[in-house]
């Protein structure tokens, strides 16, 4: 093969993929992965530009090219070393990066044939040098340093990792039972079972990472507590809620937010929600990101006769990765484009039996970049509805003022403010993720994770007295 021109003459294929009809049945993972000739072949096809835009293109700017060719040469395991050297927990992320958005988005093929498939090769990297037992859990020598990181989502864990790894006595605080944050508590397990985080945890333990769960975060351990106990503190707790749902009906029985229906059947702890049983019942996802697809995919797994997702814009401006639309298309979803609700419509009970909903049409380009909708006057319709689910996406929520934390420099929305290495007006205390910028990008609360690991890194080496701080 002229690897010159292998992007041409080797079609691009995706990871195997269980069938539609056997996958909706269960919430197991749908992928399998790439053999190693497939993996070869798939790689060969990056023509390894001078100037990757692939790597521009990823918050955490992984090079891309230089593991690709590796791969492409059959040094699996070398490959997976540079991988894993430019991304924490990467078994995680190439699960639910939207590389479509990113990486493979910004691709030079996309425009001539199909981007090499990113996503996949790094999914067959990874669990290729798992199974062989190459995982890397060497540690430097303890430094006597004490770091404390406050959430166990991504980014705490990126951090914990990263910091366990240069030799800090690491402890990882969460107000949750069980750690992961919305890799467990918002993602459903046909995306990400509970068993790959639950590895990586396992794995930073060996690495002397101590978790703390089940703590009352700021009432009962202060934030002054913890710059006491510690020589420096990371804030990156999963910190956001869900937008509401602001029309007529929406107190209605029946009417449920995306991530209490998504955790229903996740979580080992016991839940103080009510059931939401959807077996033989009409489903409407109101919303079309990657959490509208989730609810969509669980509905049909809990048995719901019909799901439909009713979103405002058409198709292609629709925030879901591609490949989490084509999903829900091939098991079965409906989708009503062009189209927002105006109210859910319910009995004499309470109960929902509804959506009226409004035809759109585009309007003009927004200061954003993205164009709005105009509601078409005159166009509305009905769809019956058993159970609403809204999957607006998520506000911002301000930090808390108490016990200690009312030192910190917050800015107008009440997010963290932090200076370009991570840190807050408190000396030693780092923040990142949906404390700093808001909800966003599981990638970018990692992007902010390891660059306080390395703030907080050089911060404790400098020649000063930080038994305190």
């Amino acid at each position: 093969m002229n690897s010159k021109y292998a992007w041409r003459d080797v079609a691009r294929q995706g990871l195997p993929k269980r069938s539609a009809n056997q996958r909706a049945a269960d919430f197991l993972e749908i992928y399998g992965l790439y053999d190693e000739a497939t993996a070869r072949e798939q790689a060969s096809r990056c023509i390894l530009c001078p100037n990757p835009s692939c790597v521009s293109g990823c918050p955490l700017c992984n090079p891309i090219p230089e593991w690709m060719q590796l791969t492409a040469e059959g040094r699996f395991l070398e490959a997976a070393a540079v991988l894993g050297s430019a991304t924490n927990m990467a078994e995680i992320c190439t699960r639910l990066c939207p590389s479509d958005h990113l990486c493979e988005g910004a691709c030079l093929l996309d425009s001539v044939s199909e981007p090499v498939s990113i996503r996949a090769l790094e999914q067959f990297l990874v669990e290729y040098a798992f199974a062989r037992g190459k995982t890397d859990t060497a540690t430097a020598p303890p430094n006597g340093k004490k770091v404390a990181v406050v959430g166990s989502g991504a980014g705490g864990l990126a951090c914990a990792e990263e910091l366990a790894r240069k030799g800090y006595s690491v402890t990882v605080l969460d107000s949750e039972l069980v750690p992961g944050g919305l890799l467990v508590n918002g993602t459903p397990a046909f995306k990400l079972d509970q068993s790959i985080v639950q590895r990586r945890i396992d794995l930073l333990k060996k690495c002397g990472v101590v978790f703390r769960l089940g703590l009352k975060l700021w009432d009962e351990l202060s934030l002054e507590q913890m710059r006491t106990g510690f020589d420096s503190v990371f804030l990156c707790a999963d910190w956001r809620k869900a937008r509401p749902l602001q029309i007529p009906g929406a107190d209605l029985k029946g009417v449920v937010q995306a991530l209490p229906f998504l955790l229903q059947k996740k979580t080992p702890i016991p839940l103080d929600l009510p059931p939401f049983d959807v077996t033989g019942k009409k489903v409407i996802v109101l919303g079309g990101g990657d959490t509208a697809m989730d609810c969509l995919r669980a509905a049909v797994r809990y048995g719901a006769s019909q799901a439909t997702c009713l979103y405002r814009r058409e198709e292609l401006e629709m925030p879901c990765g591609r490949q989490e639309f084509r999903c829900a298309v091939e098991e079965g979803v409906q989708f009503v484009f062009r189209a927002a609700p105006v109210a859910v419509l319910g009995d004499e009970h309470g109960q929902v039996t509804g959506i009226r909903a409004t035809r759109t049409e585009p309007g003009p380009i927004g200061a954003g970049g993205r164009q709005s909708f105009r509601i078409r006057s005159g166009t509305q319709f009905v769809l019956e509805a058993d159970w609403v689910i809204a999957a607006l996406g998520f506000e911002v929520l301000q930090f808390p003022r108490t016990n200690g934390a009312a030192e910190l420099a917050l800015n107008e929305w009440g997010g963290i403010v932090v200076d370009a290495k991570q840190m807050t007006n408190l000396p030693g205390v780092f923040a990142g993720g949906d404390l700093v910028h808001g909800p966003g990008p599981l990638l970018h609360a990692v992007r902010d994770a390891r660059r306080a690991a390395q703030q907080i890194h050089a911060y404790l080496q400098m020649p000063v007295n930080h038994e305190t701080i």
